[in-house]
Protein backbone atom coordinates (compact mmCIF):
# COMPACT_ATOMS: atom_id res chain seq x y z
CA UNK A 1 0.00 0.00 0.00
CA UNK A 2 1.29 3.44 -0.89
CA UNK A 3 0.05 6.96 -1.32
CA UNK A 4 -0.49 8.39 -4.77
CA UNK A 5 2.76 9.04 -6.64
CA UNK A 6 3.93 11.38 -8.01
CA UNK A 7 2.76 13.72 -5.25
CA UNK A 8 -0.07 16.09 -6.12
CA UNK A 9 0.64 19.80 -6.14
CA UNK A 10 -0.99 20.97 -2.91
CA UNK A 11 -1.26 24.58 -4.11
CA UNK A 12 -2.95 23.66 -7.41
CA UNK A 13 -5.00 20.74 -6.10
CA UNK A 14 -8.68 20.66 -7.05
CA UNK A 15 -9.43 19.50 -3.52
CA UNK A 16 -8.99 21.63 -0.40
CA UNK A 17 -5.50 21.56 1.06
CA UNK A 18 -3.74 23.58 3.77
CA UNK A 19 -1.67 25.20 1.02
CA UNK A 20 -4.49 26.41 -1.22
CA UNK A 21 -7.26 27.58 1.11
CA UNK A 22 -8.09 30.31 3.61
CA UNK A 23 -10.66 30.35 6.41
CA UNK A 24 -13.14 33.23 6.55
CA UNK A 25 -15.24 33.64 9.72
CA UNK A 26 -17.87 36.35 9.97
CA UNK A 27 -20.08 37.64 12.80
CA UNK A 28 -20.03 34.93 15.45
CA UNK A 29 -21.18 37.46 18.02
CA UNK A 30 -23.63 37.02 20.90
CA UNK A 31 -26.64 38.63 19.20
CA UNK A 32 -26.20 36.56 16.06
CA UNK A 33 -25.53 33.28 17.89
CA UNK A 34 -28.56 33.78 20.15
CA UNK A 35 -30.85 34.36 17.15
CA UNK A 36 -30.01 31.07 15.41
CA UNK A 37 -33.03 28.77 15.08
CA UNK A 38 -31.91 26.39 12.34
CA UNK A 39 -29.92 24.12 14.67
CA UNK A 40 -29.14 23.63 18.34
CA UNK A 41 -26.99 26.59 19.34
CA UNK A 42 -24.62 24.60 21.52
CA UNK A 43 -23.95 22.33 18.54
CA UNK A 44 -23.34 25.35 16.33
CA UNK A 45 -20.79 26.74 18.78
CA UNK A 46 -19.06 23.38 19.15
CA UNK A 47 -18.84 22.96 15.37
CA UNK A 48 -17.51 26.44 14.62
CA UNK A 49 -14.91 26.10 17.37
CA UNK A 50 -13.84 22.81 15.80
CA UNK A 51 -13.48 24.49 12.40
CA UNK A 52 -11.45 27.31 13.96
CA UNK A 53 -9.17 24.77 15.60
CA UNK A 54 -8.71 22.96 12.29
CA UNK A 55 -7.76 26.23 10.62
CA UNK A 56 -5.19 26.94 13.32
CA UNK A 57 -3.84 23.38 13.37
CA UNK A 58 -3.39 23.21 9.59
CA UNK A 59 -1.98 26.76 9.51
CA UNK A 60 -4.56 28.27 7.17
CA UNK A 61 -4.69 32.03 6.67
CA UNK A 62 -7.63 33.24 8.78
CA UNK A 63 -9.73 36.36 8.23
CA UNK A 64 -12.02 37.18 11.15
CA UNK A 65 -14.69 39.85 10.94
CA UNK A 66 -17.36 41.40 13.16
CA UNK A 67 -20.10 43.93 12.63
CA UNK A 68 -20.88 47.05 14.69
CA UNK A 69 -18.44 46.48 17.55
CA UNK A 70 -16.76 49.87 17.19
CA UNK A 71 -20.14 51.62 17.00
CA UNK A 72 -21.04 50.07 20.34
CA UNK A 73 -24.13 48.37 18.93
CA UNK A 74 -22.74 44.83 19.13
CA UNK A 75 -20.37 42.75 21.23
CA UNK A 76 -17.13 41.06 20.15
CA UNK A 77 -16.78 37.54 18.77
CA UNK A 78 -17.85 34.95 21.35
CA UNK A 79 -15.10 33.88 23.74
CA UNK A 80 -14.88 30.15 22.77
CA UNK A 81 -13.79 31.27 19.29
CA UNK A 82 -11.42 33.96 20.49
CA UNK A 83 -9.71 31.46 22.77
CA UNK A 84 -8.80 29.42 19.68
CA UNK A 85 -8.03 32.35 17.38
CA UNK A 86 -5.63 34.08 19.74
CA UNK A 87 -3.74 36.90 18.05
CA UNK A 88 -5.87 36.85 14.88
CA UNK A 89 -6.88 40.43 13.97
CA UNK A 90 -10.56 41.22 13.61
CA UNK A 91 -11.97 43.46 10.90
CA UNK A 92 -14.99 45.34 12.20
CA UNK A 93 -17.57 46.65 9.73
CA UNK A 94 -20.87 48.43 9.42
CA UNK A 95 -21.80 46.67 6.16
CA UNK A 96 -23.99 43.56 6.36
CA UNK A 97 -22.09 42.21 3.36
CA UNK A 98 -18.49 41.83 4.53
CA UNK A 99 -17.26 41.81 0.92
CA UNK A 100 -18.25 45.49 0.68
CA UNK A 101 -15.89 46.42 3.52
CA UNK A 102 -12.56 47.62 2.14
CA UNK A 103 -10.34 46.31 4.95
CA UNK A 104 -12.01 42.91 5.01
CA UNK A 105 -11.96 42.59 1.24
CA UNK A 106 -8.28 43.47 1.05
CA UNK A 107 -7.45 41.06 3.89
CA UNK A 108 -9.12 38.16 2.08
CA UNK A 109 -7.32 38.94 -1.16
CA UNK A 110 -4.00 39.36 0.66
CA UNK A 111 -4.10 35.69 1.65
CA UNK A 112 -3.39 34.82 -1.99
CA UNK A 113 -5.78 31.88 -1.73
CA UNK A 114 -8.62 31.22 -4.18
CA UNK A 115 -10.40 28.58 -2.08
CA UNK A 116 -12.34 30.26 0.72
CA UNK A 117 -13.71 28.12 3.53
CA UNK A 118 -16.50 30.35 4.77
CA UNK A 119 -18.54 30.40 7.95
CA UNK A 120 -20.86 33.27 8.87
CA UNK A 121 -24.00 34.16 10.77
CA UNK A 122 -26.62 34.35 9.46
CA UNK A 123 -26.65 31.94 6.51
CA UNK A 124 -29.24 34.06 4.68
CA UNK A 125 -27.26 37.30 4.88
CA UNK A 126 -23.70 37.43 6.13
CA UNK A 127 -22.81 34.10 4.52
CA UNK A 128 -24.82 34.48 1.31
CA UNK A 129 -23.80 37.99 0.27
CA UNK A 130 -19.97 37.67 0.45
CA UNK A 131 -20.19 34.17 -1.02
CA UNK A 132 -22.03 35.45 -4.09
CA UNK A 133 -19.63 38.38 -4.51
CA UNK A 134 -16.54 36.19 -4.07
CA UNK A 135 -17.83 33.70 -6.63
CA UNK A 136 -18.38 36.52 -9.12
CA UNK A 137 -14.75 37.53 -8.67
CA UNK A 138 -13.44 34.05 -9.42
CA UNK A 139 -13.00 32.62 -5.93
CA UNK A 140 -14.13 29.12 -4.99
CA UNK A 141 -16.26 29.26 -1.85
CA UNK A 142 -16.92 26.38 0.53
CA UNK A 143 -19.61 27.15 3.13
CA UNK A 144 -19.23 24.84 6.14
CA UNK A 145 -22.91 23.99 6.43
CA UNK A 146 -23.00 22.49 9.94
CA UNK A 147 -21.05 25.40 11.40
CA UNK A 148 -23.42 28.10 10.11
CA UNK A 149 -27.02 28.87 10.90
CA UNK A 150 -30.01 31.03 10.08
CA UNK A 151 -32.95 32.63 11.81
CA UNK A 152 -35.06 29.64 10.78
CA UNK A 153 -34.44 26.27 9.19
CA UNK A 154 -36.19 27.49 6.04
CA UNK A 155 -34.04 30.63 5.83
CA UNK A 156 -30.89 28.55 6.31
CA UNK A 157 -31.80 25.92 3.72
CA UNK A 158 -32.99 28.39 1.09
CA UNK A 159 -29.78 30.40 1.50
CA UNK A 160 -27.66 27.28 1.01
CA UNK A 161 -29.64 26.43 -2.13
CA UNK A 162 -29.06 29.93 -3.47
CA UNK A 163 -25.28 29.90 -2.98
CA UNK A 164 -24.99 26.33 -4.25
CA UNK A 165 -26.86 27.25 -7.43
CA UNK A 166 -24.43 30.14 -7.86
CA UNK A 167 -21.47 27.76 -7.66
CA UNK A 168 -20.55 27.44 -3.98
CA UNK A 169 -19.35 23.97 -2.94
CA UNK A 170 -21.01 22.93 0.31
CA UNK A 171 -18.87 21.14 2.89
CA UNK A 172 -19.29 19.75 6.40
CA UNK A 173 -16.98 19.81 9.41
CA UNK A 174 -16.11 16.11 9.01
CA UNK A 175 -15.50 16.47 5.29
CA UNK A 176 -13.25 19.47 5.86
CA UNK A 177 -11.17 17.62 8.46
CA UNK A 178 -10.66 14.64 6.15
CA UNK A 179 -9.94 16.81 3.12
CA UNK A 180 -7.30 18.88 4.89
CA UNK A 181 -5.58 15.73 6.14
CA UNK A 182 -6.13 13.49 3.09
CA UNK A 183 -3.51 10.86 4.06
CA UNK A 184 -2.94 9.00 7.35
CA UNK A 185 0.75 8.90 6.43
CA UNK A 186 0.94 12.61 7.25
CA UNK A 187 1.50 11.62 10.84
CA UNK A 188 2.33 15.10 12.14
CA UNK A 189 -1.17 16.41 11.40
CA UNK A 190 -3.28 13.22 11.65
CA UNK A 191 -4.06 13.89 15.34
CA UNK A 192 -5.67 17.19 14.33
CA UNK A 193 -8.14 15.38 12.10
CA UNK A 194 -8.87 12.80 14.79
CA UNK A 195 -9.48 15.51 17.39
CA UNK A 196 -11.91 17.30 15.07
CA UNK A 197 -13.80 14.11 14.28
CA UNK A 198 -14.01 13.27 17.97
CA UNK A 199 -15.25 16.77 18.77
CA UNK A 200 -18.22 16.47 16.43
CA UNK A 201 -18.98 12.86 17.30
CA UNK A 202 -17.82 11.25 14.05
CA UNK A 203 -15.19 9.31 15.98
CA UNK A 204 -15.78 7.97 19.47
CA UNK A 205 -13.21 8.98 22.05
CA UNK A 206 -11.35 5.93 23.31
Amino acid sequence: MSSYSPARDAKQDALISPENSAFIIIDYQPVQVNSINSMIRSELISNIVTVCQLAVDYKLPIVLSTVNVKTGKNAETISPILEVLKGIPSYDRTSINAWEDKDFNEAVKATGRKKLLMAALWTEACLTFPTLDALREGFQVYPIVDAVGGTSLTAHEVALRRVEQAGAQLASVSQLACELQRDWARSATAPFMVRALQSNGSFLKT
